[in-house]
């Protein structure tokens, strides 16, 4: 919790002294330079963005499937194919229109606030009636083991993550160096507020061995708690799912939009449709990697597969502006987080993905490994451009075909 809302702020810093879109990549593009910011652009192309999406695409099949079938386990194959159907519904959204994604968005958040309250409130009753038996033993330490510490703090971290989708937007952000901060330190306190007391109303109703055997934490407070309203809880929670996989996919294709724009990414991911102003080739191509890594991938083993590199490259892009405030101390930071939370927020993240490395080596052995192929790939197509014409020519002329199919062109209005 507090590591996030270090993160928060040293992203309000960013973001207000780079004012570019592209988050995680803008900032590493201009504290560390081209290697690392196209690394990042690598990794959330590859398998960042695709497993992210999987596991909250799967969250939203869970919950609407489940109901269905209790107390018999829902198939599996039906999860996946409601989690698809999810998938496909947020990229359309993102690629008809940019206002229609922002206005579900907005939607689909205050359902998620709804859906918080409800939960939040039987809870708060129950534990003012006493019932605190499930806190007596709330903090025993038998079963945590260092190894497992990482793998603790990457769902932990998740739960609390977002706090970087405004950074991808900056550019779409009416004056940045006021709102960014702003809205990153109110959605932080809000959060941690929601957090808190959802699982405080979890932990009253229910122990955590019950908690931890659940894949369906939601349904099994409500079975208990909402009797009246069991069936509710999970469509509420589904939408909110489907607001996360949202946000994510408006976000993301920024990035990738940003960085073909400065030469490090196809032509094509920098160009919008002609008519719907979307970046549409962006979102859309994201599209099938995600239905592969949804159909072949596992909630939790996605989740530490994804969070290595996610937050490796946090922590070197809060390194980075350590390294950027030390050389050009002069540069305009309307916002400017103190030393100690930026060192310390930089540390711990370093910390929990190099210990990451053993407490997980097949998932985050893979998501280094992963990273690493982008070493070559820069400095082949980038750094010394040494593609064969004739593979050139192939590539030019898929890329002129996609842009006639797509109808889509290049930015012509200059945002930054």
């Amino acid at each position: 919790m507090e590591s996030s809302r270090g993160g928060a702020l040293c992203y309000a810093e960013l973001g207000t002294s780079f004012t570019k879109s592209g988050g995680h990549y803008t900032y590493l593009l201009e504290t560390l330079g081209p290697l690392p910011a196209f690394l990042r652009l690598w990794v959330e192309f590859l398998f960042i963005r695709p497993a992210v999406a999987s596991y909250v695409s799967l969250a939203f099949g869970r919950y609407v499937v489940e109901p269905l079938f209790a107390p018999c386990p829902a198939p599996t194959a039906l999860i996946k194919l409601v989690s698809i159907v999810g998938v496909t519904f947020v990229v359309a959204v993102n690629c008809w229109s940019v206002s229609m994604a922002s206005r579900t968005q907005i939607t689909l958040t205050f359902i998620k606030m709804f859906a918080l309250v409800l939960i939040i409130i039987p809870g708060v009753i129950a534990l003012a009636k006493g019932k605190t038996e499930n806190f007596q033993n709330g903090f025993e330490l038998d079963s945590i083991t260092l190894d497992r510490l990482p793998l603790a703090f990457y769902n932990g971290l998740y739960a609390y993550g977002g706090w970087f989708y405004l950074n991808f937007v900056t550019e779409e952000v009416i004056n940045p160096n006021r709102n960014i901060p702003l809205a990153i330190i109110c959605s932080m306190v809000t959060v941690t507020v929601f957090y808190v007391l959802v699982n405080v109303a979890y932990y009253t109703m229910m122990t955590p061995a019950e908690l931890l055997l659940s894949d369906a934490v939601a349904v099994t407070f409500a079975n208990r708690a909402l009797q009246g309203l069991a069936a509710v809880i999970p469509v509420l929670v589904a939408l909110s799912c489907l607001g996360a996989l949202n946000g994510g996919f408006f976000g993301s294709p920024r990035m990738l939009f940003v960085g073909a724009r400065e030469g490090h990414w196809p032509l094509i991911f920098s160009m919008i449709h002609i008519k719907r102003h979307t970046p549409l080739p962006a979102v859309l191509f994201l599209y099938p990697l995600v239905v592969v890594m949804l159909i072949t991938g596992e909630i939790y083993q996605l989740i530490n597969f994804a969070s290595f590199s996610r937050w490796f490259f946090i922590a070197l892009a809060t390194l980075g502006m350590l390294i950027h405030r030390y050389r050009f101390p002069h540069h305009p930071r309307p916002f400017k987080v103190p030393l100690a939370i930026a060192v310390t927020f930089t540390v711990v993240c370093f910390f929990i993905v190099g210990l990451s490395l053993y407490s997980d080596p097949w998932n985050t052995g893979r998501s280094c490994a992963l990273t690493l192929t982008g070493v070559p790939v820069y400095y082949v197509t980038i750094y010394r451009f040494r593609v064969p014409r004739r593979l050139r020519k192939v590539f030019n002329y898929c890329s002129k075909q996609l842009q006639i199919l797509l109808e889509v062109a290049p930015q012509e209005v200059q945002t930054y």
